[in-house]
């Protein structure tokens, strides 16, 4: 029980010893120089308690160790974890920074200064302007060096490359207009029986669809079979017409597939019924046919479409259009099948804009030799922007500051001096974004921390103008 309530009461004291110390190295980070307090012992006599961050962070070893720039954790003693009252006023006062004080500024950012130490209305202390944070000159902003690196500024340099985004719209699949074919026939009739009597049915070209009786047909039939018997009137030589080549040419105005009428001129039968057969290869996407029907002559029967090859209609931006080119290369991905992308090449941008969406349709083809797409599906459709394939001088985008109506880049000038540099933007990457003018190859500019050096800019010119007012008094 005594162990237990000896390691209680030696935890409790570490506790308020870290508080002090925090409080202490917080001060002492604030100031900018270290407080030192003559120890009471010898180091050989202290007892080292743990060990403390370099930079007044509230990290803590027991063991010695380094921080991650290789400094070495400092050492805290008995004697000093005794200490809890933070050090006299007057000790703090004959702490003098290495810096000049030039002025102290309004805490809340007013454009408020005081050539001593003072506080605002609420109670809050001015802060001191140093040697070297004084307002810029108009042209560069100033910054500490010590404050350029703990706000993470980084620099990149303006670097001619080749622009590439990825321009992303949504589509929808269609069907490939020019591999439809509707089945009409051009005659009146009746269907007397039905081979493809489902929607959706694959057919071949050449298979037969329905049977039907057509009385113009049969007419026509009679007059192929009397032609035969008969031989054709004058001679070659003079032009003669052939009542067997008349005959044949009726029942191709008629619609009858021509395999079907030489069999009938070879044989000389005369059949009741024909039966139709598919002009082409495809999937039955309307059927408008029963059996025992009349139909009447230019009726459509079927709809056939041939689903090898389709089309995606993908609607763009209009600020985008001028990067959309015919034999561009697509990437679509459809959400049926999203690990199984597939490539198209844009064939055509329609002509017409969509008031409503303020977008222009692009068609998109692309391949589908297993039929798994479908139309009307949804689809996902990327392009490879590259412009023209020209480098162009860029900087990263987020280097940028807009202010909407004007671009703004932060050149990088050395010890902490940087220029605000108005640019003109051209094209955007994914990353990077075009400077048509106002930069040049080389230069270093800020990517980021940019909000908090112009917020700096912002301050400096504020309190710039302030004080040439007071001059002016």
């Amino acid at each position: 029980m005594t162990k237990i309530r000896v390691s209680f009461i030696l935890a409790l004291g570490l506790a308020a010893a870290a508080v002090a110390n925090y409080g202490y190295l917080h001060l002492t980070s604030v100031t900018g120089t270290s407080l030192s307090i003559a120890p009471q012992a010898s180091a050989a006599e202290q007892t080292i308690l743990y060990y403390r961050d370099p930079t007044g962070a509230p990290y803590w070893s027991t063991a010695p160790k380094t921080d991650a720039q290789g400094r070495a954790y400092l050492p805290v003693y008995d004697d000093a974890e005794r200490k809890f009252d933070p050090p006299p006023l007057a000790l703090l006062k004959s702490v003098q920074s290495d810096r000049k004080i030039l002025f102290y500024r309004n805490p809340m950012g007013l454009p408020d200064t005081s050539p001593v130490p003072k506080k605002d209305s609420m109670g809050m202390d001015y802060i001191a302007v140093y040697e070297g944070d004084e307002p810029s000159d108009g042209k560069t902003i100033k910054v500490s060096l010590d404050r350029v690196q703990r706000s993470g500024v980084r620099t990149e340099s303006a670097e001619r490359r080749v622009l590439v985004r990825a321009l992303r719209a949504v589509g929808t699949v269609a069907i490939d207009e020019r591999r439809e074919t509707i089945v009409a026939m051009r005659s009146d009739g009746y269907v007397e029986d039905l081979f493809v009597n489902t929607t959706g049915q694959h057919v071949q070209a050449g298979e037969p669809l329905f049977r039907v009786y057509s009385l113009d047909i049969q007419q026509a039939l009679i007059d192929l079979i009397g032609a035969r018997g008969f031989a054709p009137r004058g001679s070659a030589e003079l032009g003669a017409v052939n009542p067997v080549d008349g005959a044949m040419q009726r029942l191709r105005n008629l619609g009858v597939p021509e395999k079907r009428i030489r069999e009938i001129r070879d044989s000389g039968v005369n059949p009741r019924t024909i039966d139709w057969l598919a002009p082409a290869a495809g999937t039955v996407t309307a059927k408008r046919i029963i059996n025992g029907q009349r139909v009447k002559a230019g009726d459509e029967l079927y709809r056939i479409v041939d689903l090898t090859n389709l089309w995606v209609i993908a609607d763009i931006a209009e600020g985008d259009l001028a990067d959309i080119k015919p034999g561009m290369r697509a990437t679509v991905t459809f959400r049926a099948y999203p690990s199984q992308p597939v490539e198209g090449v844009v064939t055509f941008i329609y002509p017409e804009l969509r008031p409503e969406t303020r977008t222009v349709r692009v068609r998109i083809e692309l391949p589908n030799p297993d039929e798994l797409l479908k139309p009307d599906m949804y689809a996902d459709v990327a392009f490879q922007v590259a412009a023209d394939g020209l480098p162009v001088t860029t900087v990263p985008a987020s280097a940028v500051i807009d202010t909407g109506t004007k671009q703004i880049v932060l050149v990088a000038k050395g010890e902490g001096r940087f220029e605000p540099r108005v640019v003109k933007l051209g094209r955007r990457g994914d990353v990077y974004v075009e400077i048509v003018d106002g930069l040049r190859v080389g230069e270093d500019i800020v990517t980021t921390a940019t909000f908090l050096i112009d917020a700096e800019s912002n301050l400096q010119t504020a309190l710039k103008t302030f004080t040439e007012q007071e001059q002016r008094k």
